[in-house]
């Protein structure tokens, strides 16, 4: 049979586009928006907003701009150690060495003081997010997303083995705010924070919560419910009272909701998450009759997506007796807003119940205002016996001591 051009056309056009048609069929879905773009309005879908890369590289001391900090009249900060990218929170051993956790970077440091030359090591490497560290009784505690590891008798060994706790502590494995920051409180309990695995959702109940642990991983408790992702915590040193800094929601804009200073007076209490935020604010995507009934509302504000972090109450004799018991916290430094907020230490003056809470600069600098470049990005504070304070700064992978006269 003889086909015209017009049937061959009709013809060859049919070949073709059948494995168009398979193709189309069997595409890939597309991928979904990164986490930290969920719950990002219509509104707000042009942002360019975007988390801030971590510095996975040591700063040279030429970038540490310690002439850029003001503190207030008669203290005094300098460079205390230098060369450990991420470095986070801080946690000092029997005899001395500080340990270091890292988020970004998966590694743990040990930093040893040797007549004021100071070195640095790496004690375990390749780990998920291990920003958890604390020490008890010889031993250092390394807690990542997905591991609890035990190093006994780590300062006088440093090659010693860990002991894998991990089966004890019943760890949720997802990732987003689910970095730890850990510590023993005055009842020698580890205190253990699960953060939202979003940043606005209706959580399974194994997150946004804070439980406690006996030492050996038994006893688990649920104390707090409704902390987003709180980061940094200590215990008023009279109360004994849980004090802790919580990360606001993302994405309702510049000004809201702020981050929280929160004080836990009884276990069990509600912070509000998801349903309310800072001081009264109704989630706009996760909505329910009455969000703030039962919700324990914030000690103080702390600024909108300041990204508060390490909450220290100071009990040393170096700084002057009105710093007693006073509240530092760090805050690292915003993302979620047109102009940069945080990037500093203040010191919160409120009574042992919480009333009257007031928030002031106490370290300034490490944002220039001229164009909002920032330099530096204050995490974690950690006294020393000295009454002096040490304070990590994740961008430069530095630690600053702080002391006052002299």
């Amino acid at each position: 049979m003889t086909l015209n051009f017009s049937t061959r056309a009709v013809a060859l056009a049919a070949a073709f586009a059948l494995p168009v048609i398979s193709v189309a069929q069997t595409a890939a879905p597309a991928a979904p928006p990164p986490a930290w773009q969920q719950g990002r309005s219509a509104a707000m879908a042009t942002s360019t907003l975007a988390p801030l890369a971590n510095k996975l590289t040591v700063t040279p001391a030429s970038e540490i701009h310690l002439d850029r900090l003001k503190l207030p009249a008669g203290f005094k900060i300098e460079l205390w150690s230098m060369g450990t990218p991420g470095i986070r929170a801080l946690t000092r051993g029997d005899n001395g060495k500080i340990y270091g956790g890292t988020r970004a970077l998966g590694r743990v440091y040990e930093i040893t003081d040797a007549g004021g030359a100071r070195t640095s090591r790496v004690v375990v490497d390749k780990l998920t997010q291990p920003a958890g560290v604390a020490f008890k009784n010889g031993s250092l505690y390394v807690m990542a997303i997905d591991k609890v590891l035990r190093f006994d008798g780590i300062e006088g060994n440093p090659s010693v083995a860990p002991v894998d706790m991990t089966p004890l502590f019943n760890l949720p494995k997802e990732q987003h705010h689910n970095w730890k920051y850990i510590r023993f409180g005055p009842d020698n309990k580890l205190y253990v924070p699960f953060g939202a695995p979003c940043n606005i959702c209706e959580p399974n109940p194994e997150y946004a919560q804070i439980r406690r642990y006996n030492a050996d991983g038994s006893g688990m408790e649920v104390i707090a419910r409704g902390v987003r992702n709180t980061v940094g915590f200590d215990w008023h040193p009279e109360t004994k009272e849980l004090w802790f800094s919580d990360h606001g929601r993302d994405w309702l804009g510049d000004d809201s909701p702020e981050d929280e200073l929160n004080r836990m007076a009884s276990v069990g209490q509600h912070f509000g998450f998801p349903s309310c935020h800072a001081n009264g604010v109704a989630d706009p995507d996760v909505k329910k009759d009455n969000p703030c009934g039962g919700v324990t509302l914030p000690v103080t504000l702390m600024g909108a997506h300041t990204a508060v972090m390490g909450v220290h109450f100071y009990t040393g004799s170096n700084f002057p007796a009105s710093y007693k018991n006073a509240l530092f916290v760090a805050r690292k430094g915003s993302w979620n807003r047109t102009k940069k907020s945080g990037y500093d230490v203040v010191r919160v003056h409120s009574s042992a119940d919480g009333k009257d809470a007031r928030v002031e600069p106490f370290i300034t600098g490490f944002v220039n205002p001229a164009d909002d470049s920032f330099w530096g990005r204050p995490a974690y504070l950690l006294q020393m016996p000295d009454g002096s304070m040490l304070l990590s700064d994740e961008q430069t992978g530095a630690i600053y001591r702080i002391t006052h006269g002299g």
